[in-house]
């Protein structure tokens, strides 16, 4: 867990393969009127591995770090974050004063994330010397090189290791790409803010988003795909101002 800045809380959770410190520009910035949090994720970064790797379990974790914090907080989530986000704010509504969901929503996803886990597999940590031999490595496997960059953020060189768990990330795939079913809903202040380029939350989940969020709001940020924070951060910061602040 990192910590910038005073003022109002801020809780910014990452999402698959991901960690706090993909935050660390943006949290930054948004420090200069609040208390930004960023956090590693279980089974991700410098957080303990422990199964289940289900948003239940995410969600406790996060109300963990929010009482700690002396919560209630805003909260910003992207993709498995913005999931685990939205259970947090579905379990814990007492924990959540604004939600921002970046580009994911409370439906199942047909496509796996199987492929990045058999690639980060190939790599042959013993023969890795630096990053650059990694992103070789990884180039068989991974064709965009931002992809591949945002990977090997979590890859630790010197110990020869990945900060990921990958076993149980593959073990809980099913519920990573899913959402669980819940009965209530989240009243609070919610924006559903996507990438106009990405695919990740159509037109057809707003019906599933309403009935979980009935107060969110929706807005997409030109040229931006599914990491729209990293594509156009300083749009996406000023859309997240706009909302904390309204």
């Amino acid at each position: 867990m990192s910590s910038f800045g005073e003022g109002p809380p801020l809780l910014i959770v990452h999402g698959l393969f991901g960690s706090g410190r993909n935050w660390g520009v943006i949290a930054r910035r948004m420090a200069d009127t609040r208390h930004v949090v960023t956090v590693d994720m279980r089974n991700h970064g410098d957080s303990p591995w422990a199964a289940p790797h289900d948003y239940p379990e995410m969600a406790d974790d996060l109300a963990e770090i929010i009482e700690e914090i002396g919560g209630p907080v805003d909260v910003i989530g992207h993709s498995m974050g913005g999931k685990a986000a939205m259970v947090l704010a579905l379990d814990h509504p007492a924990l959540v004063r604004r939600l921002i969901v970046a580009d994911i929503a409370p439906v199942t996803y047909g496509h796996s994330q199987q492929g990045m886990i058999d690639a980060m597999r190939k790599v042959d940590l013993l023969k890795v010397e630096s990053r650059a031999d990694a992103d070789a490595m990884l180039a068989s496997q991974v064709d965009n090189p931002g992809v591949r960059a945002f990977l090997l953020q979590s890859l630790d060189v010197r110990g020869k290791s990945w900060r990921l768990n990958l076993e149980v990330l593959e073990a809980n795939m099913p519920e990573i790409i899913g959402f669980p079913s819940r009965d209530g809903a989240f009243d609070g202040p919610t924006f559903f803010l996507s990438g106009a380029e990405s695919d990740y939350v159509q037109t057809n989940d707003r019906a599933d988003i309403k009935s979980l969020f009935p107060a969110a709001r929706f807005a997409k940020i030109p040229g931006a795909g599914h990491w729209l924070h990293a594509d156009k951060p300083r749009e996406f910061e000023a859309a997240c101002r706009a909302f904390l602040d309204a």
